[in-house]
């Protein structure tokens, strides 16, 4: 004979195991798959189940609940729309990183760009801040530089 009560108590003490929005699921789950296995040691001529038997049988429900929740694949697409904190909606591509963009305010920040600079070309530029005559030999160098600059861009 089915004894539900404590079918229901058991799974009550394991239904916390589960995600809150699954856990009235695992709850009935658990109260059916004790009762499965009643009815199938009935069928044999066994018994009743067992108190640590019916906590098994509900902890490895559990086990099958995070196991299913495991293998489910959770693909986003790229053109789903998402919210900002603005109210604003966009393609969830949109907010993907450009390695190629350009950092404005580091691109106008002279620290950042004399980092890519020759050591020759910076004591130059320092120069001409300083509003020092440069020699020959630094013109021809600068000239060279920028010459070979614009060339690139071109």
């Amino acid at each position: 004979m089915l004894d539900w009560g404590k079918y229901i108590t058991t799974a009550d003490k394991l239904q916390h195991k589960a995600k809150w929005q699954d856990r009235e699921d695992l709850n009935h789950t658990i109260i059916l798959s004790l009762a499965d296995a009643q009815l199938r040691l009935d069928n044999n001529g066994v018994g009743q189940l067992s108190d640590i038997a019916m906590l098994r049988i509900g902890s490895y429900e559990c086990q099958k609940y995070w196991r299913h929740l495991k293998r489910q694949l959770t693909i986003l697409s790229l053109n789903t729309d998402i919210e900002d904190s603005d109210g604003n909606t966009t393609e969830l591509i949109d907010t993907i990183a450009d390695d190629k963009a350009i950092d404005l305010d580091a691109w106008l920040d002279a620290k950042t760009f004399t980092l890519g600079c020759p050591m020759r070309l910076v004591q130059i530029a320092h120069k001409i801040v300083n509003g020092q005559k440069l020699t020959q030999v630094e013109l021809n160098y600068l000239c060279r530089w920028r010459k070979r600059q614009q060339k690139r861009l071109l």
